[in-house]
């Protein structure tokens, strides 16, 4: 009893610990007031001005833009290159898949300056897509990450019999491997959608002037001090991604009820 009840309070403190600066936040969105020790009613001016500053809107677009194409070209040649990957002899394989966690493994920092010398001495002027190409860099080890532990558990004899039948290599590809990787593809696709939309240090060292993302623009405002607009904005993104989890959540569950019936 008396375990079970401190194990309750263990849970209740973390996630106490984990949400409080969150309801924090949401709550200062809504604050009528400026300063933060002081509450001066319930408002949503704060958003009505986000909506209205084209500075953070511009950032916004910018971020959701990186992230979106950065996520989708990196999945599809972190998914050919685990077809590759998984194609190799053995000790190859090691070697290439030790190679390809290097950079999940480096500093971020080490990461970002290197992509930074490396376009100065190419030429390549920094801005939109010195990030892009930045972001797809780093993504691609974790779309393999997640991808590949699909690809050991395939079944080769499935894909020759497809082949063994009259099927072509592509109608065998996507009829008889791509469903089965299909989980790991998304899975890949949306941690490198996440790590591309909190990127920082990269983004910070490979952006050039007049560009930003919502990581660097947060990061000039709050040196300048943080506007109640930031609150609302940050509000906005953990609605969305709790909103966009509850649906990745019951969605499955639905169908299972459905095909149960």
């Amino acid at each position: 009893m008396i375990k079970t009840t401190a194990q309750k309070i263990y849970v209740a403190l973390i996630v106490i610990f984990l949400y409080a600066p969150i309801v924090t936040l949401i709550v200062l969105s809504f604050n009528a007031s400026k300063s933060r020790a002081k509450w001066g009613g319930f408002t949503l001016k704060w958003y009505a001005e986000l909506f209205q500053n084209e500075a953070i809107l511009q950032a916004l677009f910018n971020t959701l833009a990186i992230a979106f194409l950065s996520a989708t070209i990196a999945t599809v040649i972190g998914t050919v290159a685990c077809i590759a990957i998984n194609g190799m002899k053995r000790k190859t394989r090691a070697i290439v898949m030790g190679i390809t966690n290097i950079p999940m493994l480096n500093a971020e920092i080490v990461t970002g300056i290197s992509l930074m010398l490396l376009f100065i001495m190419i030429g390549i002027k920094f801005g939109f897509i010195t990030i892009l190409l930045s972001h797809i860099t780093f993504n691609i080890p974790y779309v393999i990450l997640s991808v590949m532990p699909r690809m050991k558990q395939l079944n080769p004899s499935t894909y020759e019999a497809a082949l063994d039948l009259g099927a072509t290599h592509r109608q065998a590809f996507f009829k008889v491997v791509f469903p089965d990787i299909l989980p790991g593809i998304v899975s890949g696709y949306l941690m490198a959608f996440t790590m591309s939309l909190d990127d920082f240090v990269i983004t910070h060292f490979t952006k050039g002037p007049g560009i930003d993302t919502l990581s660097t623009k947060i990061y000039t405002e709050v040196r300048k001090g943080i506007k109640p607009e930031m609150y609302a904005l940050s509000t906005i993104i953990f609605v969305t991604v709790l909103l966009l989890l509850i649906l990745v959540n019951y969605t499955p569950k639905k169908k299972n009820e459905v095909t149960a019936k």
